[in-house]
């Protein structure tokens, strides 16, 4: 756990650990209830039981149980949690959007940027739609190709260990290589990584267009308004929440890595599959506003004549999109059944 925050807490960040914790919510959230009351099934690979949960109308009624706390509690607490964080940051758009603050905003100083600060910042960006679109289509091309489908949807621990150590090594590969200008072994390896995201969670296309597009649309509004605060908001507003952001990023992460061995029918597993799912929605959101300032300040403060590395400074701000698309997916599933 140390480790995890201290290597989530290095100036420049890695997605080494975003890697791993994505592809842990992926085995959580394959496993989570589809409504507040549990079901049980036997299945044969962790992203078919997702599917059959979220197809299935049969529900396994609670046995209630005196003196115990039912096991919908902890959505419930969950489900609270996000919800006031959503308030909390609709205020906060409005607060930093209508310029209250007394400070002048991030959009505000962007005028007086260099060019060069702007490039930075833009081609950052320009990586991070990149790097989803290709996951995006990585993802359509190996769900409907069978042979590489079936090693991304493996059987066991081995299914969701080898892709990890393929995306770890890729992540590293990629950041470890000096960036370029123009068309280098960088992006190849950059191309990769998106790729192989894209395969982690091409199992997930077997729930159904309607409910990757709800979760496609949750995740463009959230990220939108979440870029829109860190926008408006003074430039160092969110940058001492580095410490307790990483502690709260190991929790979650051992919380997904719980799930995997305790079922959402008792009361510790549905409260690590509520902390992996509700609470993974808010401490991404949060690396959200923290990664997108960080990003602008890393722009700012390196010298000119240093190369600056956007494909490094674009990772974060990627995996924890897709993270919080890979939540919103389960959470569109749990509405539906309701």
């Amino acid at each position: 756990m140390v480790r995890i925050v201290l290597y989530f807490c290095r100036p420049i960040y890695a997605d080494t650990v975003n890697s791993g914790i994505m592809l842990a919510a992926r085995a959580c959230l394959l496993r989570s209830p589809l409504t507040s009351q549990s079901l049980a099934f036997k299945v044969q690979t962790p992203t078919q039981g997702f599917a059959r949960l979220l197809r299935t109308r049969v529900r396994q009624a609670e046995i209630p149980v005196a003196g115990k706390v039912p096991t919908t509690a902890p959505f419930a607490v969950g489900q609270s949690v996000v919800a006031g964080g959503a308030v909390v940051g609709l205020g906060s758009l409005v607060y930093y959007g209508l310029g209250l603050s007394p400070k002048a905003g991030t959009l505000e100083e962007s005028f007086l940027w260099p060019q060069y600060v702007r490039d930075r910042v833009r081609d950052s960006y320009m990586y991070v739609a990149g790097s989803l679109g290709i996951t995006a289509a990585s993802t359509v091309a190996i769900y409907r190709s069978p042979a590489v489908f079936r090693l991304f949807n493996a059987q066991g621990l081995m299914g969701l260990i080898l892709p990890l150590v393929g995306l770890i090594a890729l992540g590293s590969a990629m950041r470890s290589v000096p960036y370029e200008p123009g068309f280098g072994a960088k992006h190849v390896l950059w191309m990769l990584h998106s790729g192989m995201v894209g395969g982690i969670i091409a199992p997930l296309m077997m729930l159904g267009g309607p409910i990757l597009l709800r979760a496609a649309i949750m995740t463009a509004g959230v990220v939108g308004g979440l870029s829109t605060v860190a926008m408006c908001a003074p430039s160092d507003t969110f940058m001492n929440m580095g410490a307790p952001l990483g502690i709260a990023f190991g929790v979650v992460f051992a919380s997904c890595i719980g799930t995997m061995f305790m079922p959402p029918t008792t009361l510790a597993g549905a409260s690590l599959h509520s902390i992996a799912l509700y609470g993974g929605v808010v401490i991404f959101s949060l690396l959200l506003l923290y990664q997108t300032q960080a990003l602008m300040n890393n722009a700012k403060h390196q010298p000119a004549y240093v190369q600056f590395d956007p494909i490094n400074a674009s990772a974060g701000i990627y995996m924890s999109i897709i993270n919080l698309f890979m939540r919103f997916v389960m959470m569109s599933g749990m509405n539906k059944r309701k």
